[in-house]
């Protein structure tokens, strides 16, 4: 199989937050949660406008001197056919190189002159375009957004030098063990559908696409009601609404692209072994839910149970994750991460692990019995530890401007509106041990996983005996 297999390349945006609990005294205790309760309930409102058309404006005014202002759009790599995979990110590199009014140049400088910043990128499910840039400067910014995606001249020299810059990030991309393990696991959980396909695409479509390809997938995708205006940091709303209605009001409003056809999970494995690599790298991962179900966030309340674990880390036997332990007083991994990787209709969520040789078996056994663990036997004590945790994290991803966008934007085009951070809290506090172990029995127990490996795998067990391992374990 290794011989003959094709090189997945693409990109996927994984974050890895970790955490060391601190004992206090209970009135510092007590002081703490109050400000935390505070802070929570401090936090401005998310304002939401729908134009016309279907275009959504929401934002956040923090009162700040800077701004983070971005376009949302409903379109990724999972849009995408087998001979068009890759239109969506090759757009993304065309985007800042000019358009009807402005060369390249222009809009550099402008950018420079203006001591902004513009950038965008490609999941399998969006595509964004966002600019940072002083709160007086919101007027140009949204102009340049709207310039860029309405208005591209999408020359066929810059298609052609485009074509190389992708091509030579794909070799980046391929040198990533860890990007080329999740392409992996997304090309075999998600066999012969949208999801199992890379962002950047196969090198046979990039060597093809060209300007017709490009102007397709705009004039299909980039309707009002699949995007949305989101900003954060000094913003007026009404300003803002005022100029998406100036820039963004012409955009058609119906939206005559296929429907999001389902991707179906198959429990599976692709296996790519290299004795002559260092280290094995392994995912191993069970379907989830998508965004809006349920049990998303019983599903992230396990995810931060099991954690992640570097050789870096500090605080050995002491760590609060009990799988951190075994790991560190075994030596049986560099490292490892959980994962809850969210879609529209599905998800992830699983462990990414990078093991010596002579370890892979063992990290393998002890990573299956603490899922196990977690479908039987997890106290009230890890869930409340747990719980703490993804509410820090989840307030520390919210630090500057650019993140609450981020999250702004995602939560319009994921639920059609910004979950309060009060609404968040509450429904993680309603979650108690007998909800994980529920939650999990129904997601992990009994069921069959995907599995990526690359390296020197001779050690991992068939997928038969892992499948084994789902239900019951050695002793």
């Amino acid at each position: 199989m290794a011989a003959s297999m094709l090189r997945f390349a693409g990109s996927l945006g994984r974050r890895v937050i970790g955490g060391v609990a601190r004992r206090s005294q209970p009135l510092s205790r007590c002081w703490s949660t109050q400000a935390a309760t505070q802070a929570v309930l401090n936090v401005p409102e998310t304002k939401v406008t729908t134009l016309n058309n279907g275009l959504r404006v929401a934002s956040e005014d923090s009162g700040l001197s800077t701004c983070t202002v971005g376009l949302w759009i409903d379109a990724g790599s999972r849009y995408e056919n087998e001979k068009n995979n890759g239109t969506a990110h090759f757009l993304e590199h065309m985007a800042f190189k000019g358009t009807k009014k402005r060369s390249q140049l222009d809009l550099e400088l402008e950018i420079e002159n203006m001591g902004a910043h513009l950038n965008a990128y490609t999941s399998r499910e969006q595509t964004v375009y966002y600019a940072k840039a002083f709160s007086k400067d919101l007027p140009r910014a949204v102009e340049i957004l709207a310039d860029i995606i309405q208005n591209s001249t999408l020359g066929e020299a810059e298609i052609e030098r485009e074509r190389g810059v992708i091509l030579r990030e794909m070799q980046e991309v391929e040198t990533n063990l860890q990007e080329v393990v999740f392409d992996y696991l997304h090309a075999t959980a998600y066999h012969c559908t949208a999801l199992g396909r890379t962002i950047l695409g196969p090198t046979e479509n990039i060597k093809s696409i060209n300007r017709n390809d490009l102007v397709e997938y705009i004039t299909t995708h980039y309707k009002g009601p699949r995007i949305v205006l989101a900003a954060a940091g000094g913003v007026a709303h009404d300003q803002l609404r005022d100029l998406a209605e100036y820039h963004f009001g012409n955009l058609p409003s119906i939206y005559e692209g296929e429907t999001l056809l389902p991707c179906t999970f198959t429990g599976s494995e692709i296996r790519v072994r290299d004795d002559k690599m260092p280290l094995a790298h392994i995912a191993i991962s069970v379907e989830a839910v998508g965004w809006s179900h349920p049990d998303t966030i019983p599903l992230m309340v396990a995810n931060t149970l099991i954690g992640n674990w570097d050789r870096s880390f500090g605080g050995g036997v002491n760590l609060s994750s009990k799988l951190a332990q075994i790991t560190c007083h075994g030596n049986l991994c560099h490292s490892f991460q959980s994962f809850n990787t969210c879609y529209t209709d599905t998800g992830l969520w699983g462990l990414y692990m990078v093991c010596e040789p002579n370890t892979v078996e063992d990290m393998m056994h002890f990573v299956q019995r603490e899922w196990i663990r977690l479908c039987t036997s997890v106290t009230e004590g890890e869930v409340a530890r747990a719980k703490n945790l993804l509410k820090t994290n989840m307030l520390l991803q919210l630090d500057g401007s650019t993140p609450i966008c981020e999250d702004i934007g995602r939560q319009m085009l994921c639920y059609n509106r910004r979950l309060p951070l009060p609404e968040l809290e509450a429904r993680i506090d309603l979650i108690d041990a007998q909800t994980i172990r529920d939650v999990c029995t129904k997601y992990i127990y009994d069921k069959s996983p995907a599995i990526a490996a690359v390296g020197p795998i001779g050690q991992l067990p068939d997928y038969n005996q892992i499948r084994g391992g789902m239900y019951w374990l050695r002793q």
